[in-house]
């Protein structure tokens, strides 16, 4: 792993990039689940104990996720950089206070002309799947520390939201959602989002990965998954315009 690493370095400017853009999407997700702006004057404990919550579960995905998509286009000789919005984290900020979430802090950039649909495909692919593989250690991590994990998975965004239960648990069980919330978000085949390219470049794999999300998201959202599919979809057209504008 380090002498992977050392070959791709990242930037001085891009760790702030990094750092502010995680810090933005931390303080949003917390004040989404914490009900909005409002929250601030009547539930600011609330506030404080989802705050590391969040900063653990989206440092570990989101920021994984950039810094994959960026380690493997570099592993294809292309220079990689995440690059922040200062127009997208207000959106993400401001949206938050409202108790909803756009989320567009920034993305990685990648700069070259040489890529073919297939490594296009690889790198985009990279992303969600660095979210699979932090669903899947968290997944094991609670089922072998909290008898009856799996059965609360359906309902643990609530304890997070009303702070009850383990502290612990609600820590696994939100970095699962938002784990998986991304993988979901990313993988819908809308431009420029990743699912947009690994579709152009293989359907079967684009098809499987989908599948497989769609399937657990089933089972963690039973009641609202197919409103949620709805509003997700909206949402990414809405914000695929949106990151024309703001980020590439």
């Amino acid at each position: 792993m380090a002498d992977f690493l050392s070959g791709h370095p990242i930037y001085s400017q891009e760790i702030k990039d990094l750092v502010l853009a995680d810090v933005v999407l931390t303080l949003a997700f917390t004040f989404v689940l914490g009900g909005g702006s409002s929250a601030l004057l009547h539930s600011p404990a609330t506030l404080l104990y989802i705050l590391p919550i969040a900063f653990i579960a989206v440092s570990l995905s989101f920021v994984l996720h950039e810094l994959m998509h960026k380690f493997v286009a570099q592993q294809f000789g292309a220079v990689a950089a995440f690059k922040t919005s200062l127009n997208g984290l207000m959106i993400t900020i401001v949206t938050s206070f409202f108790g909803f979430l756009i989320g567009i802090p920034g993305a990685t950039i990648i700069y070259t002309n040489r890529f073919t649909s297939r490594e296009n495909g690889i790198v985009s692919l990279a992303g969600p799947l660095t979210n699979f593989m932090v669903f899947g250690v968290f997944f094991l991590v609670g089922f072998a520390l909290f008898p009856n994990f799996i059965a609360s998975i359906p309902g643990g965004l609530g304890q997070v939201a009303s702070g009850t239960g383990s502290y612990v648990q609600n820590l696994i069980t939100f970095t699962l959602y938002i784990s998986l919330l991304l993988a979901f978000f990313n993988m819908l085949p809308i431009f420029p989002l990743d699912g947009s390219k690994v579709l152009q470049w293989n359907r079967g794999i684009y098809i499987m990965t989908v599948a497989l999300i769609m399937l657990i998201f089933a089972y963690i959202m039973p009641f609202y998954f197919l409103p949620y599919l709805v509003t997700m979809l909206v949402f990414a057209f809405l914000v695929s315009f949106v990151l024309r504008a703001v980020v590439l």
